[in-house]
Protein backbone atom coordinates (compact mmCIF):
# COMPACT_ATOMS: atom_id res chain seq x y z
CA UNK A 1 0.00 0.00 0.00
CA UNK A 2 2.95 2.51 0.46
CA UNK A 3 1.11 4.42 3.04
CA UNK A 4 1.58 2.06 5.86
CA UNK A 5 4.95 -0.39 5.54
CA UNK A 6 4.58 -2.36 8.49
CA UNK A 7 2.43 -2.72 11.46
CA UNK A 8 3.20 -0.97 14.94
CA UNK A 9 4.35 -3.89 16.60
CA UNK A 10 6.89 -3.52 13.58
CA UNK A 11 5.90 -6.46 11.74
CA UNK A 12 5.15 -6.60 7.98
CA UNK A 13 1.77 -5.93 7.15
CA UNK A 14 -0.54 -9.41 5.45
CA UNK A 15 -2.24 -8.40 2.47
CA UNK A 16 -2.99 -11.53 1.77
CA UNK A 17 -7.20 -10.68 2.76
CA UNK A 18 -7.09 -7.55 0.79
CA UNK A 19 -9.73 -7.91 -2.44
CA UNK A 20 -10.05 -5.61 -4.97
CA UNK A 21 -12.81 -6.66 -7.27
CA UNK A 22 -15.83 -5.17 -9.20
CA UNK A 23 -18.47 -4.27 -6.68
CA UNK A 24 -21.81 -5.76 -6.65
CA UNK A 25 -23.74 -3.09 -7.44
CA UNK A 26 -22.24 -0.75 -10.98
CA UNK A 27 -23.62 2.33 -8.87
CA UNK A 28 -20.79 1.99 -7.23
CA UNK A 29 -18.09 2.28 -9.88
CA UNK A 30 -15.69 -0.30 -11.34
CA UNK A 31 -13.83 -1.36 -8.62
CA UNK A 32 -14.15 -1.72 -4.82
CA UNK A 33 -11.40 -2.75 -2.30
CA UNK A 34 -11.36 -4.04 1.10
CA UNK A 35 -8.09 -2.84 2.05
CA UNK A 36 -8.95 -0.44 5.03
CA UNK A 37 -10.80 -3.34 7.04
CA UNK A 38 -8.37 -5.57 6.74
CA UNK A 39 -5.50 -3.16 7.86
CA UNK A 40 -7.46 -1.49 10.42
CA UNK A 41 -6.68 -4.13 13.28
CA UNK A 42 -2.83 -4.61 12.67
CA UNK A 43 -2.52 -0.59 12.50
CA UNK A 44 -4.70 -0.02 15.44
CA UNK A 45 -6.66 2.88 13.58
CA UNK A 46 -10.31 3.10 12.61
CA UNK A 47 -11.55 1.98 9.42
CA UNK A 48 -12.54 4.66 7.70
CA UNK A 49 -9.31 6.83 8.64
CA UNK A 50 -7.60 4.53 7.02
CA UNK A 51 -10.04 4.75 4.10
CA UNK A 52 -9.93 8.22 3.49
CA UNK A 53 -6.06 8.24 4.01
CA UNK A 54 -5.70 5.50 0.85
CA UNK A 55 -8.48 7.64 -1.19
CA UNK A 56 -6.51 10.64 -1.37
CA UNK A 57 -3.63 9.02 -2.44
CA UNK A 58 -5.91 6.77 -5.40
CA UNK A 59 -7.23 10.14 -6.64
CA UNK A 60 -4.06 11.30 -7.76
CA UNK A 61 -4.31 8.36 -10.34
CA UNK A 62 -4.83 9.59 -13.85
CA UNK A 63 -6.83 5.98 -14.32
CA UNK A 64 -9.40 6.99 -11.80
CA UNK A 65 -12.05 9.46 -12.33
CA UNK A 66 -13.39 9.25 -8.95
CA UNK A 67 -12.88 7.39 -5.87
CA UNK A 68 -15.26 6.93 -2.63
CA UNK A 69 -15.02 5.87 0.50
CA UNK A 70 -18.83 4.07 1.10
CA UNK A 71 -20.22 1.86 4.18
CA UNK A 72 -17.65 0.64 7.09
CA UNK A 73 -14.46 1.40 4.87
CA UNK A 74 -15.06 0.38 1.63
CA UNK A 75 -13.34 2.32 -1.15
CA UNK A 76 -14.92 2.27 -4.92
CA UNK A 77 -13.31 3.30 -7.74
CA UNK A 78 -14.39 4.97 -11.28
CA UNK A 79 -11.97 4.11 -13.86
CA UNK A 80 -11.46 6.65 -16.72
CA UNK A 81 -12.54 6.37 -20.34
CA UNK A 82 -8.86 6.19 -21.47
CA UNK A 83 -8.43 3.22 -19.01
CA UNK A 84 -11.11 1.16 -20.81
CA UNK A 85 -9.37 2.54 -24.16
CA UNK A 86 -6.14 1.19 -22.97
CA UNK A 87 -7.39 -2.56 -21.71
CA UNK A 88 -8.90 -3.14 -25.48
CA UNK A 89 -5.57 -2.52 -26.79
CA UNK A 90 -3.88 -4.66 -24.56
CA UNK A 91 -6.16 -7.41 -25.07
CA UNK A 92 -6.15 -6.61 -29.38
CA UNK A 93 -1.68 -6.93 -28.65
CA UNK A 94 -2.00 -10.03 -26.37
CA UNK A 95 -4.69 -11.77 -28.11
CA UNK A 96 -4.44 -15.89 -27.19
CA UNK A 97 -1.76 -14.85 -24.27
CA UNK A 98 -4.32 -12.18 -22.58
CA UNK A 99 -4.84 -13.74 -19.65
CA UNK A 100 -1.93 -15.86 -19.61
CA UNK A 101 0.60 -15.64 -16.81
CA UNK A 102 4.12 -15.90 -16.25
CA UNK A 103 5.44 -19.33 -16.16
CA UNK A 104 5.82 -20.41 -12.08
CA UNK A 105 8.70 -22.68 -12.66
CA UNK A 106 6.54 -25.36 -10.34
CA UNK A 107 5.89 -29.31 -11.94
CA UNK A 108 2.60 -30.24 -11.31
CA UNK A 109 1.39 -34.10 -12.10
CA UNK A 110 -1.85 -34.24 -12.29
CA UNK A 111 -3.39 -37.72 -12.03
CA UNK A 112 -6.89 -38.98 -13.09
CA UNK A 113 -9.07 -41.13 -14.60
CA UNK A 114 -7.00 -44.06 -13.43
CA UNK A 115 -9.97 -46.45 -13.97
CA UNK A 116 -9.15 -50.74 -14.00
CA UNK A 117 -8.23 -51.53 -17.29
CA UNK A 118 -11.65 -53.61 -17.19
CA UNK A 119 -13.83 -52.22 -20.04
CA UNK A 120 -14.85 -49.01 -21.69
CA UNK A 121 -14.85 -45.62 -19.70
CA UNK A 122 -18.76 -44.67 -18.48
CA UNK A 123 -20.26 -42.48 -17.20
CA UNK A 124 -19.08 -42.27 -14.04
CA UNK A 125 -15.10 -41.89 -15.94
CA UNK A 126 -16.09 -39.29 -18.12
CA UNK A 127 -16.45 -36.13 -15.54
CA UNK A 128 -13.27 -36.89 -13.99
CA UNK A 129 -11.51 -37.07 -17.77
CA UNK A 130 -12.84 -34.17 -18.41
CA UNK A 131 -12.39 -31.94 -15.49
CA UNK A 132 -8.75 -33.40 -15.47
CA UNK A 133 -8.06 -32.26 -18.65
CA UNK A 134 -9.55 -29.08 -18.61
CA UNK A 135 -7.57 -28.37 -15.09
CA UNK A 136 -4.61 -28.96 -16.70
CA UNK A 137 -5.32 -26.76 -19.68
CA UNK A 138 -5.98 -24.16 -17.16
CA UNK A 139 -3.18 -24.61 -14.73
CA UNK A 140 -1.02 -24.20 -18.06
CA UNK A 141 -2.42 -20.94 -18.89
CA UNK A 142 -1.64 -19.66 -15.63
CA UNK A 143 2.28 -20.92 -15.83
CA UNK A 144 2.65 -24.56 -14.07
CA UNK A 145 4.65 -27.40 -15.96
CA UNK A 146 1.55 -29.52 -16.33
CA UNK A 147 1.92 -33.57 -16.61
CA UNK A 148 -1.08 -35.38 -17.37
CA UNK A 149 -0.94 -38.91 -15.64
CA UNK A 150 -3.21 -42.33 -16.20
CA UNK A 151 -2.31 -45.10 -13.28
CA UNK A 152 -3.13 -48.23 -15.01
CA UNK A 153 -4.65 -50.26 -12.22
CA UNK A 154 -3.61 -53.65 -13.99
CA UNK A 155 -3.39 -55.28 -10.67
CA UNK A 156 -5.29 -56.78 -8.42
CA UNK A 157 -8.82 -59.16 -8.04
CA UNK A 158 -10.19 -57.42 -10.84
CA UNK A 159 -7.84 -58.12 -13.22
CA UNK A 160 -8.10 -61.52 -12.11
CA UNK A 161 -11.71 -61.36 -12.80
CA UNK A 162 -11.03 -59.86 -15.79
CA UNK A 163 -9.27 -62.47 -17.29
CA UNK A 164 -11.64 -64.74 -16.53
CA UNK A 165 -14.37 -63.16 -18.16
CA UNK A 166 -12.07 -63.05 -21.68
CA UNK A 167 -11.28 -66.66 -20.97
CA UNK A 168 -15.16 -67.17 -21.16
CA UNK A 169 -15.01 -64.94 -24.61
CA UNK A 170 -12.27 -67.11 -26.18
CA UNK A 171 -14.57 -70.43 -25.20
CA UNK A 172 -17.22 -68.70 -26.83
CA UNK A 173 -15.32 -67.80 -30.26
CA UNK A 174 -14.34 -71.58 -30.78
CA UNK A 175 -18.09 -72.56 -30.70
CA UNK A 176 -18.48 -73.31 -26.80
CA UNK A 177 -21.19 -72.53 -24.87
CA UNK A 178 -20.34 -70.56 -21.73
CA UNK A 179 -22.06 -68.87 -18.74
CA UNK A 180 -20.82 -65.26 -17.45
CA UNK A 181 -21.66 -66.01 -13.34
CA UNK A 182 -21.74 -62.96 -11.59
CA UNK A 183 -19.08 -60.59 -10.38
CA UNK A 184 -17.70 -61.00 -14.17
CA UNK A 185 -17.64 -59.02 -16.96
CA UNK A 186 -20.55 -60.00 -18.98
CA UNK A 187 -20.52 -56.63 -22.08
CA UNK A 188 -20.05 -57.24 -25.44
CA UNK A 189 -16.72 -55.35 -26.27
CA UNK A 190 -14.79 -58.55 -23.96
CA UNK A 191 -16.25 -60.67 -27.68
CA UNK A 192 -13.44 -59.03 -29.78
CA UNK A 193 -10.89 -59.64 -27.32
CA UNK A 194 -12.09 -63.59 -27.07
CA UNK A 195 -11.85 -63.92 -31.02
CA UNK A 196 -8.16 -62.22 -30.80
CA UNK A 197 -7.13 -64.83 -28.43
CA UNK A 198 -8.78 -68.04 -30.68
CA UNK A 199 -6.53 -65.83 -34.05
CA UNK A 200 -3.30 -66.62 -31.73
CA UNK A 201 -3.73 -69.32 -29.46
CA UNK A 202 -5.99 -71.23 -31.42
CA UNK A 203 -7.77 -73.92 -29.09
CA UNK A 204 -4.35 -74.82 -27.11
CA UNK A 205 -5.97 -72.67 -23.89
CA UNK A 206 -8.38 -74.78 -23.53
CA UNK A 207 -5.16 -77.72 -22.26
CA UNK A 208 -3.36 -75.57 -20.45
CA UNK A 209 -3.99 -75.28 -16.43
CA UNK A 210 -5.13 -71.30 -15.31
CA UNK A 211 -1.68 -70.56 -14.04
CA UNK A 212 -0.92 -71.11 -17.61
CA UNK A 213 -3.38 -69.38 -19.77
CA UNK A 214 -3.21 -66.35 -17.30
CA UNK A 215 -0.12 -65.74 -17.55
CA UNK A 216 -0.33 -65.82 -21.27
CA UNK A 217 -3.12 -63.72 -22.43
CA UNK A 218 -2.81 -61.01 -19.09
CA UNK A 219 -1.10 -58.70 -21.06
CA UNK A 220 -2.61 -59.56 -24.47
CA UNK A 221 -5.93 -58.65 -22.60
CA UNK A 222 -4.75 -55.76 -20.47
CA UNK A 223 -3.57 -54.13 -23.54
CA UNK A 224 -6.33 -54.62 -25.31
CA UNK A 225 -8.59 -52.88 -22.87
CA UNK A 226 -6.40 -50.10 -22.93
CA UNK A 227 -6.99 -49.25 -26.45
CA UNK A 228 -10.41 -48.89 -25.95
CA UNK A 229 -9.58 -46.71 -23.30
CA UNK A 230 -7.16 -44.71 -24.99
CA UNK A 231 -9.48 -44.32 -27.92
CA UNK A 232 -12.48 -42.94 -25.22
CA UNK A 233 -9.98 -40.67 -23.60
CA UNK A 234 -9.09 -39.23 -27.23
CA UNK A 235 -12.83 -38.79 -28.12
CA UNK A 236 -13.10 -37.28 -25.20
CA UNK A 237 -10.45 -34.79 -26.50
CA UNK A 238 -8.41 -36.34 -23.07
CA UNK A 239 -4.89 -36.45 -23.17
CA UNK A 240 -2.39 -38.13 -20.54
CA UNK A 241 1.40 -37.48 -21.22
CA UNK A 242 2.30 -40.92 -18.84
CA UNK A 243 0.28 -44.26 -18.62
CA UNK A 244 1.96 -45.73 -14.95
CA UNK A 245 1.66 -49.35 -14.72
CA UNK A 246 0.55 -50.17 -11.55
CA UNK A 247 2.02 -54.18 -11.71
CA UNK A 248 5.77 -52.01 -12.14
CA UNK A 249 5.99 -51.22 -8.95
CA UNK A 250 6.02 -54.75 -8.09
CA UNK A 251 8.00 -56.25 -11.13
CA UNK A 252 9.63 -53.74 -12.92
CA UNK A 253 12.95 -53.08 -14.06
CA UNK A 254 13.76 -51.20 -10.60
CA UNK A 255 12.41 -54.10 -8.36
CA UNK A 256 10.40 -54.01 -5.66
CA UNK A 257 9.15 -50.32 -4.78
CA UNK A 258 6.45 -51.05 -2.88
CA UNK A 259 8.85 -53.03 -0.38
CA UNK A 260 11.39 -50.30 -0.63
CA UNK A 261 8.86 -47.52 0.20
CA UNK A 262 7.97 -49.59 3.73
CA UNK A 263 11.26 -49.39 4.46
CA UNK A 264 11.36 -45.84 4.22
CA UNK A 265 8.61 -45.73 6.47
CA UNK A 266 9.94 -48.03 8.69
CA UNK A 267 13.32 -46.16 8.99
CA UNK A 268 11.34 -43.18 9.47
CA UNK A 269 9.55 -45.10 12.83
CA UNK A 270 5.90 -44.70 10.65
CA UNK A 271 5.43 -48.37 10.60
CA UNK A 272 4.83 -50.79 13.67
CA UNK A 273 2.90 -54.60 13.41
CA UNK A 274 0.35 -54.53 15.03
CA UNK A 275 -3.69 -55.02 14.55
CA UNK A 276 -6.92 -52.62 13.19
CA UNK A 277 -9.80 -52.23 14.88
CA UNK A 278 -12.90 -52.82 12.07
CA UNK A 279 -13.84 -50.08 10.22
CA UNK A 280 -15.92 -48.05 11.80
CA UNK A 281 -20.19 -49.33 11.21
CA UNK A 282 -18.59 -53.09 10.37
CA UNK A 283 -19.92 -56.17 11.85
CA UNK A 284 -17.92 -58.24 13.21
CA UNK A 285 -17.49 -60.90 10.55
CA UNK A 286 -16.26 -64.12 11.20
CA UNK A 287 -13.70 -63.81 7.99
CA UNK A 288 -12.84 -60.07 8.97
CA UNK A 289 -9.09 -60.55 9.35
CA UNK A 290 -8.28 -59.59 13.24
CA UNK A 291 -4.18 -60.59 12.94
CA UNK A 292 -1.11 -58.77 13.08
CA UNK A 293 -0.73 -56.77 9.98
CA UNK A 294 2.34 -54.09 8.69
CA UNK A 295 0.92 -50.63 9.50
CA UNK A 296 1.05 -47.53 8.35
CA UNK A 297 1.31 -44.50 11.33
CA UNK A 298 -0.94 -42.34 9.12
CA UNK A 299 -2.80 -40.63 12.05
CA UNK A 300 0.80 -39.15 12.56
CA UNK A 301 -0.37 -37.30 9.19
CA UNK A 302 -3.70 -36.19 10.27
CA UNK A 303 -5.17 -39.53 9.26
CA UNK A 304 -8.49 -40.66 11.21
CA UNK A 305 -7.24 -44.37 11.87
CA UNK A 306 -3.54 -46.18 11.13
CA UNK A 307 -3.59 -47.93 7.47
CA UNK A 308 -2.77 -51.47 6.84
CA UNK A 309 0.20 -52.03 4.23
CA UNK A 310 1.15 -55.31 4.22
CA UNK A 311 -1.76 -57.89 4.58
CA UNK A 312 -1.13 -61.09 7.65
CA UNK A 313 -0.59 -63.18 4.68
CA UNK A 314 2.35 -61.14 3.75
CA UNK A 315 0.43 -59.86 1.01
CA UNK A 316 0.45 -55.71 -0.02
CA UNK A 317 -2.94 -53.96 0.14
CA UNK A 318 -4.35 -51.84 -2.46
CA UNK A 319 -2.88 -48.37 0.09
CA UNK A 320 0.35 -50.38 0.39
CA UNK A 321 0.73 -49.71 -3.73
CA UNK A 322 -0.68 -45.92 -3.61
CA UNK A 323 2.08 -45.40 -1.24
CA UNK A 324 4.57 -46.33 -3.56
CA UNK A 325 3.57 -44.88 -6.94
CA UNK A 326 3.02 -41.55 -4.82
CA UNK A 327 6.29 -41.77 -3.82
CA UNK A 328 7.46 -42.54 -7.47
CA UNK A 329 5.99 -38.96 -8.27
CA UNK A 330 7.54 -37.54 -5.67
CA UNK A 331 10.92 -38.54 -7.03
CA UNK A 332 10.21 -37.40 -10.45
CA UNK A 333 10.27 -34.44 -9.29
CA UNK A 334 6.56 -33.59 -8.09
CA UNK A 335 6.15 -31.75 -5.36
CA UNK A 336 2.56 -30.78 -6.18
CA UNK A 337 0.45 -33.38 -6.80
CA UNK A 338 -3.22 -33.80 -7.38
CA UNK A 339 -5.70 -36.69 -8.04
CA UNK A 340 -8.74 -36.73 -9.59
CA UNK A 341 -11.15 -39.38 -8.07
CA UNK A 342 -14.67 -40.25 -8.45
CA UNK A 343 -17.31 -39.84 -5.48
CA UNK A 344 -16.70 -43.15 -3.94
CA UNK A 345 -13.37 -42.44 -3.30
CA UNK A 346 -14.28 -39.86 -0.78
CA UNK A 347 -12.74 -41.70 2.34
CA UNK A 348 -9.24 -42.15 0.35
CA UNK A 349 -8.22 -38.00 0.72
CA UNK A 350 -6.77 -38.13 4.60
CA UNK A 351 -4.99 -41.66 4.28
CA UNK A 352 -3.30 -40.58 0.70
CA UNK A 353 -2.29 -36.57 2.02
CA UNK A 354 -0.86 -38.17 4.95
CA UNK A 355 1.14 -41.12 2.92
CA UNK A 356 2.74 -38.09 0.65
CA UNK A 357 3.49 -35.99 3.17
CA UNK A 358 5.46 -38.43 5.17
CA UNK A 359 7.47 -40.25 2.18
CA UNK A 360 8.02 -36.47 1.00
CA UNK A 361 9.66 -35.47 4.58
CA UNK A 362 6.19 -33.02 4.10
CA UNK A 363 8.10 -31.18 0.81
CA UNK A 364 5.20 -32.28 -1.13
CA UNK A 365 1.57 -31.42 -1.59
CA UNK A 366 -1.31 -33.58 -2.45
CA UNK A 367 -4.51 -32.18 -3.58
CA UNK A 368 -7.37 -34.25 -4.02
CA UNK A 369 -9.92 -33.59 -6.17
CA UNK A 370 -13.46 -35.35 -5.82
CA UNK A 371 -15.57 -35.71 -8.95
CA UNK A 372 -19.59 -36.34 -7.71
CA UNK A 373 -22.26 -37.94 -9.49
CA UNK A 374 -23.49 -37.14 -12.67
CA UNK A 375 -27.21 -38.36 -13.25
CA UNK A 376 -28.36 -39.11 -17.02
CA UNK A 377 -32.35 -37.44 -18.02
CA UNK A 378 -34.19 -36.98 -20.55
CA UNK A 379 -36.89 -34.48 -19.72
CA UNK A 380 -35.98 -34.41 -16.12
CA UNK A 381 -36.90 -38.06 -15.58
CA UNK A 382 -33.56 -40.80 -15.32
CA UNK A 383 -32.61 -42.31 -18.06
CA UNK A 384 -30.66 -45.95 -19.11
CA UNK A 385 -29.07 -46.25 -22.31
CA UNK A 386 -28.49 -50.07 -24.08
CA UNK A 387 -26.45 -52.59 -22.20
CA UNK A 388 -24.35 -53.34 -25.13
CA UNK A 389 -20.93 -52.65 -23.08
CA UNK A 390 -22.28 -53.85 -19.91
CA UNK A 391 -24.84 -52.21 -17.06
CA UNK A 392 -23.43 -49.12 -17.39
CA UNK A 393 -24.19 -46.20 -19.57
CA UNK A 394 -20.40 -45.75 -21.43
CA UNK A 395 -18.92 -42.09 -22.76
CA UNK A 396 -19.24 -43.56 -26.16
CA UNK A 397 -22.92 -43.81 -26.54
CA UNK A 398 -22.96 -40.43 -24.69
CA UNK A 399 -20.95 -38.80 -27.13
CA UNK A 400 -22.71 -40.28 -30.15
CA UNK A 401 -26.06 -38.85 -28.45
CA UNK A 402 -24.85 -35.31 -27.77
CA UNK A 403 -21.69 -34.25 -29.09
CA UNK A 404 -18.08 -33.71 -27.36
CA UNK A 405 -18.44 -29.58 -26.73
CA UNK A 406 -21.87 -30.22 -25.12
CA UNK A 407 -20.09 -33.52 -22.19
CA UNK A 408 -17.53 -30.87 -21.60
CA UNK A 409 -18.69 -27.82 -21.31
CA UNK A 410 -22.00 -28.95 -19.27
CA UNK A 411 -19.62 -31.34 -16.96
CA UNK A 412 -17.62 -28.37 -16.22
CA UNK A 413 -20.44 -25.92 -16.12
CA UNK A 414 -20.98 -26.79 -12.72
CA UNK A 415 -17.77 -27.48 -9.45
CA UNK A 416 -16.49 -30.41 -9.33
CA UNK A 417 -17.72 -32.14 -6.00
CA UNK A 418 -21.54 -30.94 -7.28
CA UNK A 419 -23.60 -33.34 -7.95
CA UNK A 420 -25.12 -32.60 -11.44
CA UNK A 421 -28.00 -33.66 -13.54
CA UNK A 422 -27.15 -34.21 -17.17
CA UNK A 423 -30.69 -33.90 -19.72
CA UNK A 424 -29.86 -35.05 -22.76
CA UNK A 425 -32.47 -32.67 -24.59
CA UNK A 426 -31.35 -29.68 -22.50
CA UNK A 427 -28.11 -29.73 -23.92
CA UNK A 428 -28.49 -30.17 -28.03
CA UNK A 429 -31.07 -27.54 -27.27
CA UNK A 430 -30.54 -24.42 -29.35
CA UNK A 431 -31.10 -22.14 -27.17
CA UNK A 432 -30.73 -19.63 -24.25
CA UNK A 433 -31.14 -22.24 -21.66
CA UNK A 434 -28.37 -24.26 -23.07
CA UNK A 435 -25.36 -22.58 -21.64
CA UNK A 436 -22.61 -24.72 -24.40
CA UNK A 437 -24.88 -23.46 -27.37
CA UNK A 438 -25.33 -19.79 -25.73
CA UNK A 439 -21.80 -19.40 -25.44
CA UNK A 440 -20.63 -20.55 -28.90
CA UNK A 441 -23.13 -18.80 -30.48
CA UNK A 442 -21.92 -15.49 -28.60
CA UNK A 443 -18.46 -16.28 -30.76
CA UNK A 444 -20.08 -17.11 -33.93
CA UNK A 445 -22.52 -14.07 -33.72
CA UNK A 446 -18.74 -12.21 -33.10
CA UNK A 447 -16.99 -13.54 -36.17
CA UNK A 448 -20.52 -13.11 -38.69
CA UNK A 449 -19.74 -8.96 -37.18
CA UNK A 450 -15.81 -9.73 -38.06
CA UNK A 451 -16.76 -11.02 -41.36
CA UNK A 452 -19.26 -8.16 -41.75
CA UNK A 453 -16.64 -5.46 -41.45
CA UNK A 454 -14.25 -7.75 -43.68
CA UNK A 455 -15.90 -7.31 -46.93
CA UNK A 456 -16.69 -3.69 -45.96
CA UNK A 457 -13.23 -3.03 -45.51
CA UNK A 458 -11.09 -3.50 -48.67
CA UNK A 459 -7.88 -2.66 -46.86
CA UNK A 460 -8.55 -6.37 -45.16
CA UNK A 461 -10.06 -7.77 -47.87
CA UNK A 462 -13.18 -10.15 -48.19
CA UNK A 463 -14.06 -13.18 -45.81
CA UNK A 464 -13.35 -15.74 -49.06
CA UNK A 465 -9.65 -14.87 -48.99
CA UNK A 466 -9.07 -15.59 -46.11
CA UNK A 467 -8.18 -19.27 -45.51
CA UNK A 468 -10.32 -19.50 -42.40
CA UNK A 469 -12.44 -17.23 -40.39
CA UNK A 470 -10.54 -16.99 -37.59
CA UNK A 471 -7.81 -15.86 -39.32
CA UNK A 472 -10.08 -12.88 -39.54
CA UNK A 473 -10.09 -11.41 -35.86
CA UNK A 474 -6.42 -11.91 -35.99
CA UNK A 475 -5.56 -9.50 -39.11
CA UNK A 476 -8.35 -7.21 -38.17
CA UNK A 477 -6.29 -6.07 -35.15
CA UNK A 478 -2.80 -6.31 -36.54
CA UNK A 479 -3.76 -4.24 -39.73
CA UNK A 480 -6.68 -1.68 -38.52
CA UNK A 481 -7.90 -1.85 -34.84
CA UNK A 482 -4.81 -1.21 -32.65
CA UNK A 483 -4.47 2.19 -33.22
CA UNK A 484 -7.96 3.32 -33.27
CA UNK A 485 -9.57 5.69 -30.28
CA UNK A 486 -11.61 3.42 -28.33
CA UNK A 487 -12.44 7.27 -25.89
CA UNK A 488 -15.75 6.92 -28.29
CA UNK A 489 -17.28 3.62 -26.67
CA UNK A 490 -19.09 5.24 -23.83
CA UNK A 491 -22.52 3.85 -24.33
CA UNK A 492 -23.66 1.72 -20.96
CA UNK A 493 -24.04 -1.71 -22.94
CA UNK A 494 -20.26 -1.05 -24.33
CA UNK A 495 -19.14 -0.17 -21.29
CA UNK A 496 -20.54 -3.08 -19.33
CA UNK A 497 -18.88 -5.77 -22.04
CA UNK A 498 -15.20 -3.74 -21.34
CA UNK A 499 -15.96 -4.39 -17.61
CA UNK A 500 -16.46 -7.93 -18.05
CA UNK A 501 -13.65 -7.97 -20.42
CA UNK A 502 -11.42 -6.97 -17.51
CA UNK A 503 -12.10 -9.32 -15.41
CA UNK A 504 -10.69 -12.07 -17.44
CA UNK A 505 -6.85 -12.45 -15.66
CA UNK A 506 -8.27 -12.25 -12.48
CA UNK A 507 -10.56 -14.84 -13.02
CA UNK A 508 -8.00 -16.61 -14.37
CA UNK A 509 -5.86 -16.44 -11.63
CA UNK A 510 -8.43 -17.19 -9.16
CA UNK A 511 -9.60 -20.49 -11.18
CA UNK A 512 -6.22 -21.31 -11.08
CA UNK A 513 -5.53 -20.95 -7.84
CA UNK A 514 -8.40 -22.64 -6.46
CA UNK A 515 -7.71 -25.34 -8.91
CA UNK A 516 -11.63 -24.87 -10.15
CA UNK A 517 -12.08 -24.72 -14.12
CA UNK A 518 -16.14 -24.04 -14.06
CA UNK A 519 -15.31 -20.39 -13.06
CA UNK A 520 -13.83 -20.47 -16.62
CA UNK A 521 -17.41 -21.67 -17.83
CA UNK A 522 -19.34 -19.42 -15.70
CA UNK A 523 -17.19 -16.21 -16.48
CA UNK A 524 -17.82 -16.90 -20.39
CA UNK A 525 -21.79 -17.43 -19.62
CA UNK A 526 -21.71 -14.20 -18.03
CA UNK A 527 -19.38 -12.45 -20.93
CA UNK A 528 -21.70 -14.26 -23.61
CA UNK A 529 -25.43 -13.31 -21.80
CA UNK A 530 -23.34 -9.76 -21.79
CA UNK A 531 -22.62 -9.72 -25.57
CA UNK A 532 -25.73 -10.84 -26.61
CA UNK A 533 -27.89 -8.38 -24.30
CA UNK A 534 -25.73 -5.30 -26.48
CA UNK A 535 -26.28 -7.01 -29.48
CA UNK A 536 -30.09 -6.74 -29.20
CA UNK A 537 -29.97 -3.44 -28.50
CA UNK A 538 -27.89 -2.87 -31.81
CA UNK A 539 -31.13 -4.43 -33.32
CA UNK A 540 -33.55 -1.49 -32.05
CA UNK A 541 -30.91 1.31 -31.97
CA UNK A 542 -29.86 1.52 -35.29
CA UNK A 543 -26.89 4.21 -33.92
CA UNK A 544 -25.56 1.28 -31.64
CA UNK A 545 -24.85 -1.60 -34.43
CA UNK A 546 -21.01 -2.50 -34.54
CA UNK A 547 -20.55 -1.45 -38.52
CA UNK A 548 -22.16 2.13 -39.57
CA UNK A 549 -20.91 2.78 -43.20
CA UNK A 550 -20.80 6.16 -42.61
CA UNK A 551 -18.86 6.39 -39.29
CA UNK A 552 -15.74 4.66 -39.46
CA UNK A 553 -14.32 6.08 -36.27
CA UNK A 554 -16.94 4.49 -34.07
CA UNK A 555 -17.14 1.60 -36.74
CA UNK A 556 -13.23 0.91 -36.05
CA UNK A 557 -13.74 1.40 -31.77
CA UNK A 558 -16.61 -1.21 -31.96
CA UNK A 559 -14.72 -3.49 -33.97
CA UNK A 560 -11.97 -3.24 -31.57
CA UNK A 561 -14.62 -4.01 -28.90
CA UNK A 562 -16.20 -7.28 -30.54
CA UNK A 563 -12.26 -8.72 -31.65
CA UNK A 564 -11.53 -8.51 -27.68
CA UNK A 565 -15.10 -10.19 -27.30
CA UNK A 566 -13.69 -13.10 -29.27
CA UNK A 567 -10.15 -13.43 -28.53
CA UNK A 568 -11.58 -13.63 -24.31
CA UNK A 569 -14.42 -15.92 -25.55
CA UNK A 570 -11.61 -17.98 -27.66
CA UNK A 571 -8.86 -18.64 -25.17
CA UNK A 572 -11.95 -19.20 -22.58
CA UNK A 573 -13.13 -22.22 -24.85
CA UNK A 574 -9.89 -23.52 -25.46
CA UNK A 575 -9.20 -23.93 -21.45
CA UNK A 576 -12.32 -26.02 -21.63
CA UNK A 577 -11.24 -28.14 -24.16
CA UNK A 578 -14.47 -26.85 -26.39
CA UNK A 579 -14.36 -25.55 -29.86
CA UNK A 580 -15.27 -21.53 -30.89
CA UNK A 581 -17.43 -22.66 -34.35
CA UNK A 582 -17.31 -19.26 -36.23
CA UNK A 583 -20.43 -19.59 -37.61
CA UNK A 584 -23.41 -21.69 -36.35
CA UNK A 585 -26.97 -22.41 -38.04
Amino acid sequence: MGLWPVAPSGRALDLSSVLVEAPREPCHGDLSTNAAMVLAEPLLLEPLYIADKIAAVLMKDNDLTSVSVAGPGFINMTLSSTYFAQLIVEILSAGKDYGRCAPQNVKINIESVSANPTGPLHLGHCRGAVFADALANLLEFVGYDVTREYYINDAGIQVKFLLESAYLRYLEALGEEVEIHSGLYSGDYLKPIGESLVAKFGSSLKSMSCEEWTGLIEQIVIDEIMLIIREDLLNLGVKHDVFFSERALQSGAEGDRVADVIGKLSLNGDVYQGRLPPPKGAKQLSDLEDRDQVIFRSTAYGDDVDRSLIKADGSYTYFASDVAYHYDKYLRGFTRQVDVLGADHGGYVKRLCAAVKAVSGGEAILDVKICQLVKLLIDGKPFKMSKRFGNFVTCRELLSEVGLDAIRFMMLFRKNDTPMDFDLHKVVEQSRDNPVFYVQYAYARSMSVLRQFAEFECDIGTATELAHPEEIYEAIPEKLLVNTDYVILIDSGEISLIRRLMEWPKVVQTAGQAGEPHRIATYLHRLASDFHVHWNRGRTHGELRFVIANDRNITMARLGLVSSVAIVLSNGLRILGVSAPASMR
